[in-house]
């Protein structure tokens, strides 16, 4: 910043003193407004031509002999509860069923998803996981798109999705008629949605500053409607209808967007700016990022509330009493959400209620306990006396086991160079991890990952991105950088591949199936 001379003694700043926050004139405001807008994206056909063809590899990899395998024609592991509910979905419409007994323990949005892929191509392997490939692709196109505006680098952006099509969590959850990559891929879109309305934010600020009316207040301007973060609660809300562990990315987001809000008035040089982003962004941001979720959430039991002979829809009158002001529905709805939470509270782990495949959330990072999903000891196709067939979800070693020095190195960045991106892929990653600290005791699955992966994905980019180096480093700097992130993309996809038949069931030796088990505990 240029020094200005001052105009008069009040101007003059002592030793000590913290300097005005409000810009200065003539070029410095246009330097401040500068410093405020996002740095400029790359060709836009460009980098939609990358991301599209990102995507559509990964598509190809997920999409791969989608409906293998089967268990003699039936769903495999956990998709044999959601399967069924989908299948039930369609025939009622939308909404589950359950006569014989109560085991309907999530919203009902991925089960209706799920009832999609059913509907277009029938009741098998295909029909199963369509859904699920099909947001998992979008997965991957969204972190290329969220990785290019981090980094404002279009090989970033493509190295992330390459990252995200061999990571194993992703690859098999988006291959498996099951809830997690539904609430991974909505956590995604609501995050990409807080990332654009961040930039959106400091654009408008930008042009305040530049017009001069950024400090007219000293709580700074109002913003106008969001439309992002507006859109950002509809995602979460809807993360909320596949799963309840979405409430957390509420939590969290909802801190992220008022912090980032603050810091952007502080950048324009408003004077009270975290106190003009509670006064003027709090309530806003409430309304679009918890009321909004909410009402995107009940919005999910379209259905349910259409019904009549959904499990407990007409529980009002038998069950609980008709002299509430609250509506019936709704008293219905929290009636049979109460019995849902009591189901996954008394989920615990005792002497005599053990999974074979339970994990605890310390082992989570580094996916020290996998999950065997399906294994079948005499199958035919491997080329050898005996074959065998698995599917194990893994993550990537290549990946995975960088989880802690990721977490470290976001961690040093955030504090030291208070760098927000390296702070938000900690928001993302610590809002699927944390929460699961609170009860140990409850039973606990490494598929409970699945939205943390994009996360991980993000955070090794913005690392490999600082591997690279700035366009303004030296040639030799600069191709030793690009070799050496060549190299580990090159160790991840190598990785990947060796894990590809106990990825996706393909028949192997008894001897092939010990070498991909590298840890004691993955047996």
């Amino acid at each position: 910043m240029s020094l200005i001379a001052p105009q008069s003694a009040d101007d003059v700043v002592e030793a000590g003193e913290v300097p005005p926050a409000s810009p200065p004139p003539g070029n410095d405001r246009e330097e401040r407004a500068r410093q405020l807008e996002p740095g400029p994206l790359s060709n836009a056909l460009r980098g939609w031509l990358i991301t599209l063809t990102v995507a559509l590899i990964g598509g190809v990899v997920r999409f791969w002999n989608l409906g293998f395998p089967t268990d003699k024609g039936t769903p495999i592991f956990d998709e044999k509860h959601y399967v069924p509910q989908g299948a039930g979905v369609l025939r009622n419409g939308g909404y589950e069923d359950n006569p014989g007994y109560e085991l309907i323990v999530h919203p009902p949005l991925g089960k209706q998803l799920i009832a999609v892929g059913e509907w277009l191509f029938g009741y098998d392997g295909v029909g199963w996981r369509f859904a699920s490939a099909v947001v998992g692709t979008l997965t991957i196109l969204l972190v290329v798109r969220i990785a290019r505006r981090l980094t404002r680098s279009d090989l970033i952006g493509a190295i992330a999705g390459v990252l995200l099509i061999a990571d194993g969590v992703s690859h098999v959850q988006s291959r498996m008629g099951m809830l997690d990559i539904f609430l991974a891929f909505f956590v995604v879109v609501a995050f990409a949605c807080l990332v654009v309305d961040r930039d959106q934010v400091r654009s408008r600020l930008a042009v305040a500053v530049r017009e001069g009316w950024a400090t007219t207040s000293p709580l700074g301007p109002w913003l106008g409607f969001r439309w992002w973060r507006f859109a950002g609660g509809v995602a979460l809300g809807l993360a909320c209808g596949v799963k309840w562990s979405g409430l957390w990315y509420i939590a969290f987001f909802g801190v992220l967007s008022v912090l980032w809000s603050a810091t952007a008035r502080r950048a324009a040089g408003v004077e009270r700016p975290w106190l003009g982003s509670f006064a003027k962004d709090l309530l806003p941001s409430l309304f679009a990022l918890l009321v909004i979720p909410v009402l995107a959430y009940l919005a999910t039991w379209w259905a349910w509330f259409a019904s009549e002979t959904a499990i407990d829809r007409h529980v009002v009158g038998g069950k609980l009493p008709d002299d509430s002001w609250v509506p019936d529905p709704l008293r219905a709805l929290w009636y049979y959400s109460t019995n849902v939470y009591n189901f996954h509270t008394e989920l615990v782990t005792s002497e005599t209620n053990k999974h074979p495949w339970e994990s605890k959330p310390w082992t989570w990072p580094m996916g020290l306990r996998p999950m065997l999903y399906y294994f079948e000891g005499a199958v035919q196709g491997c080329g050898g006396a005996t074959c065998v067939g698995a599917i194990m979800l893994i993550g990537t070693p290549a990946m995975w086991w960088l989880a802690f020095p990721m977490l470290a190195w976001a961690l040093w960045q955030a504090i030291t160079r208070l760098d927000w991106r390296y702070a938000a892929v900690l928001v993302g990653y610590g809002a699927g991890f944390l929460p699961w600290f609170l009860n140990i005791d409850r039973q606990m699955y490494f598929f409970y990952v699945t939205p943390m992966a994009p996360f991980l994905v993000l955070g090794i980019a913005l690392a490999l991105g600082e591997m690279l180096g700035k366009r303004t480093d030296g040639k030799e700097r600069r191709g030793t950088g690009l070799l050496a992130v060549a190299l580990y993309v090159g160790l991840v996809v190598a990785n990947f591949v060796w894990l590809w038949p106990i990825l996706n069931g393909i028949p192997i030796t008894p001897e092939t199936w010990d070498a991909q088990k590298w840890l004691p505990s993955w047996n």
